[in-house]
């Protein structure tokens, strides 16, 4: 016995020690000289050469079964293989039929586990290795844990010979082979190339590449030696043997060409569903629905609408619509005003669905059918007219309300809380040292100076202003003033008015001393030295001016708000934060202050717009809160220079005063049966389950929604949607915008992938993240 060696990993309790190590020449077992019998040569296989060197006990190949380690090199039989290319490339076990214990052993001893993943048995004296004779014939030690362990039953093991006169063992084929290494090139005929079973009894019954073999990648390369005491670490590699040849087979079956090399793609790539594109979109549904209301109005993210809810499960993009009610018409076509007079505006008794296009006449005219839930209405005696042979009114072209899908109905008094407002605008604007540095008073100044003609409501328009730094400014407009009046109101806790009235002015009775305040306000705080900012305060002085009129607040804050109410620390200086499960409360409002504002804001509808300009962190997911629930819009300029974002600014803040703006609006959705609007995206106070609270929406702002089923199967071949915007306009007229489109029912999932509006999508998705 040769001494360990002291790379060899200590033995576990209770288990023979192993004298072998790895690499380590042993002499060869004693097979010709004196064993039991000596295997005749397999049909085919080569024999070695006279005189040949024997090969060291760890280069050679690994043997089939533990207890076998095979026959002196003189004598050996399964020689076919190929030489091994590598230190540990060997070929898989045998197929002879000599795996088996030795006699003195009993037919089912095997060898303890292995200690390590090359690490075999002692050799014995005898030409077999097996179990010490204590071991029972049936004590097969643990299964080895290591990467090597095999996952599957090894290959099936013919009985041996007659001559070793021992019974076949029915569990012999269950103990797992040791798969040292990684295992040859796949062939087509057992495990060596060329071989055939020897046994013409026990035929395989599948080719060897598809035994199951365990999944292993191949061991690190270097000395055999080297690997006697390697950790066996659990590991996955990539399918060999059966599992490749069939991924492979299965990968080459899904090549779309007609033939291998064939310019023929084998498949019309223009017969795929494929979305619209942006420029034939509006075309395309305009042909197939003529009457539906402009694209530009409402979008649907598909124009066909899915059948049922199994179908909407396998459409994996998000399903609803995007909202412009007021968008600028398309080719500067004018929306039609209609004005029903003494009859009142015609609407369904049950669901409250307008007349529209897709409404029906029935019984010669005097009733007529709602598109939405399908109810028939009386005809006001005012509004009847025959119908053609076809059930078409005579005068339905000379009518908009039934040949468009976009129109505007003058609403009646009944649809008026109190008397329409005038369009109001007031400016709330920081003047502490970062905005006189910056530049920003100069800006807005002139900008808002520029822009005077444009405000919409001439000449009903009202105008105010109020500067902030860590006290508030008040400034009197009176008509009769030829130069304004500034008023001090230092208690931040307890904010009042100075003056009941003249705050908030007749632009067009006040127009020269409104212009005196802007040419002269970048020089009045030029010597402003105070870095305060009581954002908080200020906000509650301007709800107090605007509260009986409403209108449009513009906030300009260039400092993180630091006294009063609602003062903000700095969180995003926290760079701790960053990158860990901390970071999404720095999108979170730090203070409901902000929020409670703007549900204060909303109710006396006054529509709030942030611009924010500080250098610093500036909050804006609670400063953005204002605007968020009032139908405003935020406006970021981090670290604002007027040489640098000075025009970026002039042109988003004349935008934002000239654009034409709806006044005290609220918007409704409905649609047909069968499906409904569940969630909705956007800047807006939600009242109900589907009224949404504009207190001012303009030409650029547009919702999100989602859209859900109601029920397992839709039982219509067509869905009607209808938006209504009740609204003042600029010149104190109450109407109603009605948007009125139609979809059809689908049972194809290809088709609603065809009729997919991208623009639409990507839009809602936007929203929802």
């Amino acid at each position: 016995m040769q001494p360990p060696m002291g790379n060899e990993r200590p033995p576990p309790p209770g288990r023979p020690v192993s004298a072998f190590v790895p690499g380590a020449a042993v002499p060869p077992p004693p097979f010709a000289a004196g064993g039991p019998f000596v295997p005749p040569p397999r049909q085919g296989a080569l024999l070695p050469q006279p005189g040949a060197a024997a090969p060291p006990f760890g280069a050679a190949q690994p043997a089939a079964m533990g207890g076998y380690r095979g026959p002196p090199p003189s004598q050996v039989p399964f020689a076919a293989a190929p030489p091994p290319q590598r230190p540990f490339t060997s070929a898989p076990p045998p197929q002879g039929p000599f795996t088996s214990a030795p006699p003195s052993q009993g037919p089912f001893a095997s060898a303890p586990p292995p200690q390590g993943p090359f690490t075999s048995a002692r050799p014995s004296q005898g030409p077999f290795t097996s179990a010490p004779p204590t071991q029972a014939p049936f004590a097969a030690g643990p299964l080895p844990q290591g990467p090597f362990a095999a996952s599957a039953q090894a290959p099936f093991r013919p009985p041996p010979s007659s001559s070793l006169g021992q019974p076949q063992s029915p569990t012999r084929g269950s103990l797992p082979a040791p798969n040292y290494v990684r295992p040859p090139p796949l062939q087509s005929q057992g495990f060596y190339p060329g071989a055939q079973p020897v046994n013409p009894q026990f035929p395989m019954s599948r080719p060897a590449f598809q035994q199951p073999v365990q999944t292993m990648p191949p061991p690190p390369m270097g000395p055999t030696a080297s690997f006697g005491n390697q950790a066996a670490y659990l590991s996955a590699g990539p399918p060999v043997g059966g599992t490749l040849q069939s991924l492979v087979e299965d990968f080459q079956s899904l090549a779309l060409s007609s033939a291998p090399g064939s310019l023929d793609p084998g498949v019309d790539v223009k017969a795929l569903p494929r979305p619209l594109d942006g420029d034939e979109e509006p075309v395309k549904l305009l042909e197939a629905y003529p009457l539906n209301c402009h694209p530009r109005y409402f979008r649907l993210t598909t124009h066909a609408i899915p059948a049922s809810q199994s179908l909407v499960s396998r459409w994996h993009l998000p399903l609803g619509a995007v909202v412009h009610p007021l968008a600028e018409s398309p080719n500067g076509e004018e929306v039609p005003v209609i004005n029903f007079g003494s009859a009142g505006v015609i609407r369904c008794r049950r669901c409250r669905t307008y007349i529209n296009p897709y409404a029906t006449f029935a019984d010669a005219g005097r009733k007529w059918r709602c598109n939405l839930c399908t109810l028939l209405n009386d005809v006001p005696g005012e509004y009847f007219c025959a119908l053609d042979a076809s059930g078409r009114r005579y005068d339905t072209d000379q009518r908009p309300e039934l040949s468009k899908g976009t129109v505007e109905f003058v609403a009646p008094t009944e649809y008026m809380v109190r008397p329409p407002m005038p369009p109001s605008y007031f400016f709330l604007i920081d003047v502490s040292v970062s905005a006189v540095r910056s530049g920003l008073l100069e800006v807005v100044a002139k900008t808002i100076k520029s822009c005077l003609d444009e405000l919409p409501g001439f000449p009903r328009t009202q105008i105010g202003f109020l500067t902030f730094d860590s006290t508030l400014h008040f400034h009197n407009f009176k008509s009769s003033l030829s130069q304004p009046q500034m008023m001090v109101v230092a208690d931040l806790d307890d904010v009042f008015l100075p003056l009941p009235d003249d705050l908030l002015v007749n632009l067009v009775d006040s127009r020269h001393v409104v212009e005196s305040f802007l040419d002269s306000l970048p020089n009045m705080f030029h010597d402003n030295v105070n870095v305060e900012s009581a954002l908080g305060p200020a906000l509650k002085a301007a709800f107090m001016v605007m509260s009986q009129i409403g209108g449009k607040l513009l906030v300009f804050q260039s400092t993180l708000p630091s006294l009063g109410i609602g003062r903000l620390r700095l969180r995003g200086d926290d760079v701790r934060a960053y990158g860990t499960d901390k970071e999404h409360t720095l999108r979170v409002p730090e203070d409901p202050f902000y929020k409670q504002m703007a549900a204060e804001f909303t109710k006396n509808q006054i529509a709030v717009d942030i611009f924010s300009f500080s250098e610093k962190y500036s909050d804006i997911a609670s400063l953005g809160s204002l605007a968020k629930y009032t139908g405003g819009q935020v406006y970021h300029y981090p670290s604002f220079q007027a040489a640098t974002h000075g025009d970026k600014l002039k042109h988003e803040l004349s935008r934002d005063l000239t654009r034409e703006t709806a006044w005290e609006s609220v918007m409704r959705i409905r649609c047909g049966k069968g499906v409904r609007f569940t969630t909705y995206h956007g800047h807006f106070m939600l009242r109900s389950t589907d009224l949404l609270a504009l207190p001012a929406v303009d030409s650029d702002k547009a919702f999100g929604m989602q859209l859900s089923l109601e029920e397992t199967l839709m039982t219509t071949q067509t869905v009607y949607f209808q938006v209504a915007l009740l609204y003042t306009s600029s010149s104190g007229e109450r109407r109603i915008r009605v948007h009125t489109a139609a979809a059809p029912v689908v049972t194809d999932l290809s088709e609603m992938y065809r009729q997919a509006d991208t623009g639409a999508i990507v839009s809602l998705l936007g929203r929802i993240g």
